[in-house]
């Protein structure tokens, strides 16, 4: 049975990938919707020009305005199916509505474990083992429909998402491929058992390292902001090396020749990498006390 299959995403890895597999798969890839992140909230402004510009001649492309214009606009392309991953909006009732195999979601974790928009940055700040990648149909909750697919991935030696993502793309392709096959065959998907979590975007609180926990702790929550973000407010980690707030980019628990080396609460961390803040988070980032933090 051969589909006709619209991809939402703003990610382009994502949009090169599933277009590949969906193809392999026999069915016919008949569109791709984003949005155009004008105001930069969810990534580089530039990640549009990337995404259109490097989609298949063949593909027409949506850009919605706002969340209404989702469903007329992909009811023109007469999809059966929509597959979306990395797609910052909920999707209203009446656009989910629209393809008769209703939204595949690709969701970057074992769920119902770390529902929610950061997956990866909480699994790692909460220490996780492992991550995983779940196909679901979405449903009018978050995270919460019936699974087509799971797969697990060792998380391993934390590193950053440039390195991390693509290892990890393959494990994707299987698993989409599989929830392909079971939607094409007619198969439902299996009810997620009770319990999971949910955690959304990172707070204010979190932005500044804080040296009196313990080293993993901190570890954790550098490294978990490589893969986070907060739709208001500075980017962190952030941390004040002699007198000058940086943002921490890599840290390690372990010693690190020709790095810093800091003492937090029960353990020492080496600061791996960091980056300058830019003109205007330095003007409007002030150094909490440290009994704030």
């Amino acid at each position: 049975m051969s589909l006709r299959v619209v991809i939402v995403t703003r990610i382009p890895p994502v949009l090169a990938g599933f277009d590949g597999v969906i193809r392999e798969a026999g069915h016919e890839v008949v569109g791709f919707l984003t949005i155009r992140n004008v105001d930069g909230r969810y990534g580089p402004p530039s990640l549009t020009d990337e995404l259109v510009m490097g989609a298949a001649d063949d593909l027409d492309i949506l850009l919605p305005a706002r969340r209404s214009n989702i469903a007329p606009l992909l009811a023109s392309l007469e999809p059966d199916l929509v597959v979306c991953m990395g797609f910052p909006w909920r999707i209203p009732p009446d656009a989910l509505a629209v393809p008769s195999l209703g939204w595949l979601n690709g969701h970057p974790s074992v769920l119902p474990w770390h529902r929610g928009p950061l997956p990866i940055a909480w699994a790692i700040r909460e220490g996780d083992e492992e991550v995983g990648i779940t196909f679901h149909r979405m449903d009018a909750d978050l995270d919460t429909g019936p699974i087509f697919s799971q797969r697990r991935y060792s998380l391993g030696e934390l590193e950053a998402p440039d390195t991390f993502y693509p290892k990890m793309g393959p494990v994707v392709g299987e698993a989409l491929i599989e929830a392909l096959e079971r939607l094409a065959a007619g198969k439902e998907g299996t009810p997620q058992p009770g319990g999971g979590s949910y955690e959304s975007f990172f707070s204010p609180d979190d932005v500044w390292l804080d040296l009196s926990r313990p080293a993993a702790e901190v570890h954790r929550l550098a490294w978990a902001w490589r893969y986070g973000m907060a739709l208001e407010g500075t980017r962190g980690a952030l941390l004040e090396l002699d007198d000058t707030p940086v943002r921490v980019l890599a840290t390690s628990l372990t010693e690190v020749d020709g790095v810093r080396r800091l003492d937090c609460g029960d353990a020492p961390i080496w600061i791996v990498e960091t980056e300058e803040l830019n003109e205007e988070e330095a003007s409007s980032t002030t150094v909490p006390e440290p009994s704030t933090r």
